[in-house]
Order: C-alpha cells, then sequence, then structure tokens
C-alpha cells in the first residue's frame, strides 16, 4: 500500500490518509430518467469519471438506452472531476452515438470539466448545454451548442 503526499495550501491542514481514500472510493453514481415530455432520456451523473468501471459503465448505460431513446442528455452537474480515461470514454460514446444516428448531448458540467472539454480540445467534439432544460430545447430546434 502506498503513500501519497499532497502538499497542503498555506492556512489550510493536508487532507488524511482517510481522506484521500474517501476520495478514491467516491463511485460514479448513474441514474437513468425519461424526460416528462418524452422527448429524450437523461442520464444523470454523481461523484467523479473515470477510467475504470465508471466510465464503461456510463458508455454501456448510453449504448443500451440510446438506440431505442434516440435522444439522450448525459447531465454532468454532480461529477466533480474527468480523468483522461474518462475522457476518452465520453470521446468515444459521443462517435459512436453520432456515427449512428443518435442525438446524445451533454448538460450543466462544472467549471471544472468544461474547462477540461477546452483545454484537451475536445469541446467541439460534444454538444453542451448550460442545463438539461437549455439541452432539450435544442433538441426540439434542432441545434447544437457549447455553453
Amino acid at each position: 500500500m502506498s503513500s501519497e503526499k499532497v502538499p497542503a495550501a498555506s492556512g489550510t491542514r493536508a487532507p488524511s490518509s482517510s481522506d484521500l481514500k474517501n476520495r478514491q472510493n467516491k463511485k460514479l453514481t448513474l441514474s437513468l430518467e425519461a424526460e416528462r415530455t418524452g422527448l429524450a432520456m437523461v442520464l444523470h451523473c454523481q461523484s467523479r469519471m473515470i477510467f475504470r468501471d465508471e466510465a464503461r459503465e456510463l458508455a454501456t448505460i448510453v449504448a443500451q438506452v440510446l438506440p431505442s431513446a434516440g435522444r439522450m442528455v448525459v447531465d454532468l452537474s454532480g461529477v466533480d472531476s474527468v480523468d483522461k480515461g474518462g475522457l476518452g470514454e465520453l470521446v468515444l460514446t459521443q462517435l459512436w452515438a453520432e456515427a449512428s444516428g443518435y442525438s446524445l448531448t451533454f448538460a450543466s458540467p462544472k467549471k471544472s470539466v468544461r474547462h477540461l472539454f477546452e483545454i484537451t480540445n475536445v469541446a467541439s467534439v460534444f454538444d453542451v448545454y448550460p442545463s438539461v432544460a437549455d439541452a432539450m430545447a435544442a433538441m426540439v430546434l434542432g441545434e447544437t451548442h457549447l455553453a
């Protein structure tokens, strides 16, 4: 078992080993709901999105639901962080959906997640909206947008 040292910012305490363990154990929680008008499915994501099972689970749900729904919004409002593996899985899922003729959009990313999309130059791959409602409205109008 390796110990990870994290420098403390001035005026704050360094994270304890239990703090680090709790962060590492935060697993992505996914919940699926049909939007009230029946326009699309909404996949709500909570916690962090990393390559392991979390990102694969999201891709699996999208692959299972999107063919029958045709349209899906992935609500990222509860996602605290995305690593490179999670980002890669999102890109592959988006490219698959697009190539298959389905509409997959992303909504409500936190500032840090939106910044990651921008600095890695994948922002142009995704249709990203400031809210689920905005993503739904764009689906009605057939528009694409980057928040």
